[in-house]
């Protein structure tokens, strides 16, 4: 829905809304006319049913209102005496219009100072439920989101089992697009498997103003932008165009930024003609073909105990050995090991007609340049350029795109250039091997930005391998994901500072309890 049609939809509500409670207004002391001012409404039904005026600012946020509006429509039929079970229900099950009912068909008293407490412990339950709800549902979509890493196409940078906080303030919290969503989950209802929003309505994007821009070499979460299927047990092969901010949530690692050139040349990759220098904590692997003499004998379950490398795997054919996932630490000491004559990292020669866009003789070693649009900028429009722009176009900017022969043209109009809307970024994975990233989907909008991952709480060794065999990585406990130098834990800290609060505490209460006395 565009802006204008919310505008209507948010009139049409202030509309019936003073419709179904101008008497209410009225009997509480104000005017029947303070009933239909969009906001002011709000903030004057604040005042009658005694709750803070702030309240009102939390109806304006998406999925938070969710919550918001039933526990309004509660304390206002509270406010005038209608507080029983039977009323409680109509004014849920109504979704507010058994007010409008009470509205002109009851004589009602206005409880201008009644008791604010809940009148039964299952109400009393009932609001600290919904109160914790919304102040998680709060954090969870403007602040901090936990993420678990779910694959290793970050390996060694983070781990598969580790859990992140991630940011949403600093590259600017989005306002969820889908309003209609439960709390807290992502597209799926755990338990039940079924979808967990309605596409429609639907916001127009909205990002808060960030804290810092992305970065080259900053690891970021986003929606992936190729996500159409539909992640249920009972369609898993199903095409699903979903709204943004529910397809799949991703991380990777953003290579370049808008306004870049990249190119991969055997593996190396390079931003406007340099090579990309990762940072000290990054950790690039490749798969590598070793050479066996043939006669000493090798243990590959030792050399991946030895090696630290229990992600990648090895194979012995015509004397040679084949490991994936590599980082250059395991490359150094793998040439140590006895029967072991040469290491040499695999670089891909063949073509390979899924990486992006398709029509080169590109492979995941060997690509571009690529130009990574930049809002503002302005690019040539012709049979090769195109493939490369063709979704943001289309897709991602919501432009009608027909080709026919040479001719292009975009909402009706033949088109030589094209001029970006939005920014978009190039985002990759360290194991380069082992990645499904920007060289087979392309490029990441910038409405598709989720946020920066900052802090690991906790990490589990072998969490897809069952309960029995999970381990947890203490080394990894409350660590950064970005810093100078190799991460380190701040879980002792951590429980110093806890136990330094209990001890508090502790003292706290003794030493009431003896003024009492």
């Amino acid at each position: 829905m565009e802006i204008s049609g919310w505008l209507i939809f948010i009139l049409l509500v202030q509309v019936i809304h003073g419709i179904g409670t101008w008497k209410l207004y009225v009997k509480a002391g104000r005017k029947a006319w303070e009933a239909f001012v969009p906001v002011y409404n709000g903030i004057v039904l604040m005042q009658i049913i005694n709750r803070p005026k702030w309240w009102i600012l939390l109806l304006f946020i998406p999925v938070i209102n969710l919550f918001l509006f039933p526990i309004i429509w509660i304390e206002t039929l509270r406010t005038f005496g209608k507080k029983s079970t039977v009323d409680m229900v109509l004014g849920l099950i109504t979704l507010g219009f058994y007010i409008a009912y009470v509205n002109y068909t009851q004589k009602v008293t206005y409880h201008a100072n009644r008791d604010l407490t809940a009148p039964n412990k299952t109400m009393d339950t009932l609001g600290s439920l919904s109160f914790a709800i919304v102040v998680a549902t709060l954090v969870h979509t403007y602040f901090i989101q936990p993420y678990t890493i779910p694959t290793s196409s970050l390996e060694k940078s983070l781990l598969v089992g580790d859990f992140l906080f991630v940011s949403k303030f600093h590259y600017g919290a989005r306002t969820p697009m889908t309003p209609i969503a439960a709390p807290m989950v992502h597209d799926t209802l755990p338990i039940v498997k079924v979808k967990s929003y309605s596409a429609k309505p639907s916001l127009p994007y909205f990002r808060f103003p960030a804290l810092q821009k992305i970065e080259r070499n900053d690891i970021v979460v986003f929606n992936w932008p190729a996500d159409t299927l539909f992640h249920m047990y009972k369609a898993a092969d199903k095409r699903y165009d979903k709204p943004i901010d529910k397809k799949t949530n991703y991380v990777k690692r953003c290579t370049a930024i808008p306004g870049d050139k990249i190119e991969i040349k055997e593996g190396i990759i390079f931003i406007n003609g340099k090579e990309s220098i990762l940072p000290e904590r990054a950790k690039p692997q490749y798969s590598y073909k070793v050479a066996w003499d043939g006669k000493t004998p090798v243990d590959l379950d030792y050399i991946k105990k030895e090696l630290n490398i229990t992600d990648a795997f090895g194979q012995i054919a015509n004397d040679t050995l084949i490991f994936s996932a590599l980082p250059q630490s395991s490359v150094d000491r793998l040439k140590n090991i006895p029967g072991l004559t040469k290491v040499e990292r695999i670089i891909h020669k063949e073509t390979d007609k899924t990486i992006f866009p398709g029509t080169k003789d590109w492979n995941v070693d060997n690509l571009g340049p690529i130009y990574i649009p930049e809002a503002g900028k302005t690019v040539e429009l012709n049979k090769e350029t195109l493939p490369f722009y063709k979704k943001v176009i289309g897709e991602y900017e919501g432009n009608d795109l027909k080709v026919n022969g040479n001719e292009i043209r975009i909402n009706g109009q033949v088109a030589t250039s094209y001029t970006f809307k939005q920014d978009y970024y190039w985002m990759m994975g360290d194991n380069r091997h082992n990645s499904l990233d920007s060289r087979y989907w392309g490029f990441v909008p910038a409405d598709h930005i989720v946020g920066k991952p900052i802090f690991i709480w906790m990490s589990i060794d072998g969490i897809n391998d069952g309960l029995k065999n999970w381990s947890i990585r203490w080394d990894r406990l409350f660590t950064t994901v970005r810093g100078d130098g190799q991460p380190k834990s701040y879980f002792q800290y951590f429980l110093i500072a806890l136990a330094a609060y209990f001890a508090f505490d502790y003292f706290r209460k003794k030493k009431k309890k003896k003024e009492d006395a």
